[in-house]
């Protein structure tokens, strides 16, 4: 018999969790979907009763998204700079319908190479905060998601909340999405930077690019080009140059693996200069 439970607390989910199998249901957005019209053969655990698993909140160290918090409510919370490219993220979830019920958790937990979230919540070194009866544990992002539609998420274990250090919101950042239309779509590429300025020179750079491999990834020597740099025309030659060689695309219906590389640097200076407070961005495609 297949079994549904709408739990009221965390103790009381994880202990359901560790008595045997179930699927998660939070926001539902992608799970209706998923399904299908097959019938439904897994246990459902419906965590939309867990309150406290939905808001953000602020530690000495650390700033806390709880699994359950929607992508409007983040767009309304006031954040640093650093965070605005997840705000952006937030804003091309879908529709404001999707958005305003749709979990942050359920889009890492649907490890789609496409999530929009995902390469914004890269350059704020996120962690995912996951929970079972016995133990708690936090893994960086990038070592959450393990491919396309999969996780590190084990037996027993929920995810509870994203956690971003207070040492990785700083600066400022820009989303760049790619895709066939302005709204509701699946992104071809897209990027994601993180600035830190210091008397006009770039002191850190964080740059993570989605859809372009089967996971998104932090582009190492991006960064470690646009250290040091002033914020000018050199920002440009840095990302044509530097290699990109965490990136992997595939062919299909939205684009080429060579569009998408071609593409991918592209958006990658427009994340940039936008970081960089830069106003136009034509001067980078014609740079």
């Amino acid at each position: 018999m297949i079994r549904y439970a709408k739990p009221t607390t965390v103790d009381e989910a994880l202990a359901l969790l560790g008595e045997a199998p179930w699927r998660i249901l939070a926001g539902g957005t992608d799970f209706y979907p998923a399904q299908g019209a097959k019938p439904f053969r897994d246990n459902v655990l419906d965590i939309n009763g867990l309150a406290t698993l939905r808001g953000i909140a602020e530690t000495d160290s650390h700033w806390l998204i709880g699994a359950r918090t929607t992508w409007t409510d983040l767009v309304r919370h006031p954040l640093p700079a650093a965070f605005d490219a997840l705000k952006q993220a937030a804003r091309e979830v879908g529709s404001v319908q999707i958005q305003n019920v749709a979990s942050i958790a359920g889009n890492l937990c649907n490890a789609s190479p496409a999530a929009d979230g995902v390469p914004a919540l890269l350059v704020l070194d996120a962690e995912v905060e996951l929970r079972a009866v016995a133990m708690v544990r936090h893994l960086p992002l990038e070592k959450f998601i393990l491919g396309n539609r999969r996780t590190e998420l084990q037996p027993g274990e929920m995810v509870t909340a994203i956690r971003v250090p207070k040492n990785a919101a700083t600066g400022t950042s820009v989303l760049e999405k790619l895709g066939a239309r302005r709204y509701l779509v699946i992104s071809i590429a897209m990027a994601a930077a993180r600035l830190t300025i210091e008397d006009g020179i770039v002191a850190n750079a964080a740059v993570a690019v989605g859809s372009c491999s089967a996971v998104a990834r932090r582009l190492a020597s991006v960064e470690a080009a646009l250290r040091g740099l002033p914020v000018n025309d050199a920002l440009v030659a840095a990302i044509q140059s530097a290699p990109m060689d965490e990136l992997s695309p595939i062919d299909d219906v939205r684009g080429s693996a060579e569009y998408r590389l071609d593409a991918a640097r592209e958006i990658v200076a427009r994340a940039v200069f936008g970081a960089a407070g830069h106003a136009s961005v034509e001067k980078v495609a014609a740079a």
